[in-house]
């Protein structure tokens, strides 16, 4: 790999590959990007230079991302999120565990807070599902058809990896999301990507990351969350509050399962959850 002789200027370069990959039309990406069809030509032609590959081609003057194009674009996508997600101070790192703070300027903005915690504190709540399910996923050795994950599966979303997204195969009858939704949402989600699910607009990548750290590690992560959710068809947002442990797995053909499992608890440790947000965690 060539290094680019501007780096000072790669988030320039990865907003014109990835407003070009999305638009694949070299006028509208010179109009959102207010920049000029020289400037993102040169964008392009330093990133390919510096990666060695291709990342477009043209045919009949239409752009069309290459192989190599499609497997870069998730990556440029994250490293500008979480580039502006650090300059924003929403993404942060306590004792090498992962902070995220998206808070909106009024109280009735949406919000999002996260602090990842060590598994070993799944044994110090007082949730008797997580440890039952930290229990079956040892005894299962990570295979969901396996009899010691029968007892917690319905309580448990299961999500499947597909073209760097997450789609979710199943929703248990007795797990929190149906609580919140209802069983006619449970069954309809099925077949959808986590960032067509409640709350994964926005900062979809970001929200990944958990999911995405699992998939690499095929291990365990323990997180508490505050947030808000709509739980009915006029959107009206509701405070939600709780922990949460993600465990990688297999499916019967061997392909990886990420398990999550939900328990609602006011039991929230999150560095920095400002006070308006604490005080409508007491009062509901």
């Amino acid at each position: 790999m060539k290094k680019i002789q501007c780096q000072s200027i790669l988030f320039e370069l990865l907003r014109s590959f990835s407003t070009l990959a999305r638009t694949l039309n070299l006028s509208k990406a010179v109009r959102e990007l207010g920049s000029t069809r020289q400037t993102v030509r040169r964008h392009i032609f330093l990133l390919e230079e510096a990666r060695g590959e291709k990342l477009f081609s043209i045919e009949d003057r239409q752009y069309r991302l290459t192989a190599a194009g499609r497997a870069s674009l998730q990556g440029a996508q994250e490293i500008l999120s979480f580039g502006e997600a650090w300059l924003g101070n929403v993404l942060s790192h306590n004792d090498r565990m992962a902070s995220i703070h998206i808070a909106g300027k009024d109280i009735e903005d949406h919000f999002y807070f996260l602090q990842e915690h060590p598994i070993s504190s799944v044994w110090k709540g007082k949730s008797d599902l997580l440890k039952s399910a930290l229990q079956s996923w040892t005894l299962a050795e990570g295979q969901i058809e396996h009899s010691a994950f029968e007892k917690i599966r319905p309580y448990t979303m299961i999500f499947r990896r597909h073209e760097k997204d997450w789609l979710c195969t199943e929703v248990g009858q007795r797990s929190v999301y149906s609580e919140w939704f209802g069983k006619e949402w449970a069954l309809s989600t099925v077949g959808r990507s986590m960032s067509n699910l409640p709350g994964g607009g926005g900062f979809a990548s970001l929200l990944r990351q958990p999911f995405d750290t699992i998939f690499v590690s095929h291990g365990l992560r323990y997180d508490h969350i505050v947030t808000q959710i709509a739980q009915d068809q006029a959107g009206c947002l509701q405070i939600a509050s709780y922990d949460r442990l993600l465990m990688g797995a297999r499916f019967p053909d061997n392909s990886f399962a990420l398990l999550s499992i939900v328990h609602q608890t006011k039991a929230i440790d999150i560095k920095g959850l400002p006070e308006n947000v604490k005080k409508m965690l007491t009062l509901s």
